[in-house]
């Protein structure tokens, strides 16, 4: 490796490093300001009496969630030519999740499944797999949060909400705009074909939108049963309507797992919808800390993967000096 490539990558890595400790400090951060905002010691009191078969619960219905997201993974893959066998599915799916919650960013994990699966295959199908699978979940949250949002907030004025409605309108004729400059380009045009192909044609279209919302029930499920857990008696609609915007935070790449943001999120809309913001951050808090528990089935894959890779390399005897070594 030439002396460019080296400081390339010395590069890449230290920026790289800087973008995720920078994540970890907005958690940190945020869970700071949170002490600001509300009594945390009170929250910490909802904890005394957890509920263990609310626990329990939520685990098993998390388990569904990561064995039907694995099977939407294999299915948008098989329809990219792809063959993806379900244990593995699950298998790297859990690893996947498991790194999303221990690793700032949260999508560190799906980077990582794509990019292992694209070693033993073709490498455009095997990212857009990943890519394809994930937009398939993130549109169907993303309409189960508007509408959670537009009822929550329906007693806004209506000046603010002609001003969210152009907003939209302004972002959707944007969006459409780019889409016909994009498809005059070759390889774009490609990309949407495959695209069609994945998640809109012929029976990719009913599959895709019942396994995801599939998926996305299960998750409002779990923060309903999170908030069981911490003996928070609110009616279940109501969490499962507050839970999609809270949980849509999780998504921006700004922090670990979403901690500290999510709870601030559920710390503002709580009172927004007359509740006790105290109530909001526990259940938020009892969200991310069963989120956590249930991805460490991952754990076990990923030590299993370090174990196999060490005696893979020990076989495979030393390299050439200069060589990139596994």
């Amino acid at each position: 490796m030439s002396e460019e490539e080296l400081c390339a990558r010395g590069t890449l890595v230290s920026r790289s490093n800087f973008i995720l400790a920078g994540r970890g400090i907005m958690s940190l951060g945020s869970l700071v300001l949170l002490a600001f905002v509300v009594d945390l010691r009170s929250v910490m009191v909802r904890f005394t009496e957890l509920d263990p078969g609310w626990v329990a619960a939520a685990l098993t219905v998390s388990f569904v969630q990561v064995f039907l997201s694995a099977w939407r993974w294999r299915f948008t893959a098989n329809r990219l030519g792809l063959l993806i066998s379900l244990r593995y599915a699950v298998f790297e799916y859990y690893l996947a999740t498991f790194l999303n919650q221990v690793l700032p960013g949260g999508i560190v994990g799906d980077v990582s499944r794509a990019w292992r699966h694209a070693k033993g295959t073709e490498k455009r199908a095997a990212l857009q797999a990943v890519a394809f699978e994930r937009l398939s979940g993130l549109v169907v949250m993303s309409a189960a949060a508007s509408f959670s949002a537009v009822v929550l907030l329906r007693e806004l004025s209506r000046g603010i909400q002609a001003i969210s409605l152009g907003i939209v309108l302004l972002l959707s004729v944007s969006v459409g705009l780019s889409m016909r400059r994009a498809q005059e380009n070759r390889e774009t045009s490609q990309l949407f074909s495959d695209l069609r192909r994945a998640l809109i044609d012929g029976i990719a279209l009913p599959v895709q939108l019942i396994t995801s919302a599939t998926v996305v029930g299960t998750y409002l499920l779990v923060f309903v049963m999170a908030a069981r857990a911490v003996q928070l008696e609110t009616d279940g609609l109501l969490l499962a309507m507050l839970a999609a915007p809270i949980l849509m935070t999780m998504l921006l790449p700004v922090t670990i797992a979403g901690w500290g943001l999510r709870e601030l999120a559920a710390a503002a809309l709580w009172s927004t919808a007359g509740l006790s913001a105290i109530d909001g951050v526990a259940v938020s808090i009892s969200y991310g800390l069963l989120a956590l528990v249930s991805s460490l089935p991952g754990a076990c894959v990923f030590v299993f993967t370090l174990f196999r890779i060490g005696g893979l390399n020990q076989k495979a005897g030393p390299t050439r000096a200069g060589s990139d070594a596994p």
